[in-house]
C-alpha cells in the first residue's frame, strides 16, 4: 500500500516490533501498512463510527491483513485492549479532542509504551497534557504537504517540562534544531498575525482590546521561537 509522506512519516514513529493501536483509524491505513512492511506483527484499528470501521474493514480484507489487524468500535480509548498495546497513534483531530481522549481513559495510559500524536491544532494543550500527565516529547517531527503543515510527535513516560511557552506552542525539539519546514511556518504565522493586528484598531470595545492582547503574545512567541535559527 501507498502512503503519503503524511501518514508514512506517522508510521516510522511506531517502535519496531511493538503492537499499536491507531484510534480514529477512519480508512486504516496506518495499521495496514504497519503490519504490511512487518514494522507491527499486530494491530488494532479502533473508530467511534461504524461507517469508517467498515470502510477500513474492507480494506483491510483488501490487502489480506486481517489476521494480523483486529477492527474495534470504541469512543476513544474506552475499548482499548491495554494489555496487548504497546503504540497508541492519534491523528487527525484536533488537539482539544487528542486532550478529551486521552483525558477520559488516563488508567488506559498507564501500560502503554508510547503515544504518537498528530494533533491538527492547539498542539499546545496537546504538550501541556503529557507533560501535566508524566510523558516526555522524545522526538517531533514537521512537514507540509498539499499546502498544509503538519506536527507528529513521539511521547514516552517519563517526566519533562518545557521553559518557554513558546515551546508549548511550537515544539522545543523542533525550535532547538533549527527545523526548516517550522521555519517556513513561523514566517507563514508571523505575517498572519501581524495583519490581525492592525485590523484591531478600536481598544474602545472590551473584546478587541482583549482578542489585540492575545495577538500580541503569540507574535512574541514567534518572535522568541524565530530567535533559535539566529543563533
Amino acid at each position: 500500500m501507498e502512503l503519503s509522506n503524511r501518514l508514512k512519516t506517522i508510521a516510522s514513529f511506531v517502535t519496531e516490533g511493538y503492537c499499536a493501536a491507531d484510534i480514529g483509524t477512519d480508512h486504516g491505513y496506518i495499521p495496514i501498512y504497519l503490519t504490511q512492511t512487518g514494522r507491527c506483527p499486530k494491530a488494532f484499528a479502533m473508530d467511534i463510527n461504524e461507517e469508517p470501521l467498515n470502510r477500513a474493514k474492507q480494506h483491510i480484507a483488501e490487502t489480506n491483513t486481517a489476521d494480523k489487524i483486529v477492527c474495534i468500535l470504541s469512543d476513544g480509548l474506552n475499548q482499548l485492549p491495554q494489555k496487548e498495546v504497546d503504540s497508541i497513534i492519534i491523528t487527525g483531530m484536533g488537539g482539544d479532542l487528542v486532550v478529551r481522549i486521552l483525558e477520559q481513559d488516563l488508567d488506559k495510559l498507564d501500560s502503554v509504551k508510547e503515544l504518537i500524536l498528530s494533533p491538527q491544532s492547539h498542539l499546545e494543550k496537546v504538550r501541556h497534557f503529557l507533560h501535566d500527565h508524566n510523558f516526555r516529547i522524545l522526538e517531533e517531527e514537521m512537514l507540509c504537504e498539499d499546502g498544509k503543515y503538519y506536527m507528529i510527535m513521539r511521547a514516552v513516560h517519563g517526566h519533562e517540562e518545557y521553559k518557554k511557552e513558546c515551546f508549548y506552542l511550537f515544539g522545543q525539539n523542533l525550535i532547538l534544531d533549527k527545523h526548516p519546514v517550522l521555519l517556513e511556518y513561523l514566517d507563514l504565522e508571523y505575517q498572519k498575525y501581524e495583519k490581525i493586528c492592525a485590523t484591531l484598531t478600536d481598544e474602545s470595545k472590551e473584546h478587541i482590546k482583549i482578542r489585540k492582547k492575545e495577538v500580541k503574545t503569540m507574535l512574541c512567541n514567534i518572535r522568541e521561537a524565530l530567535g533559535y535559527y539566529e543563533m
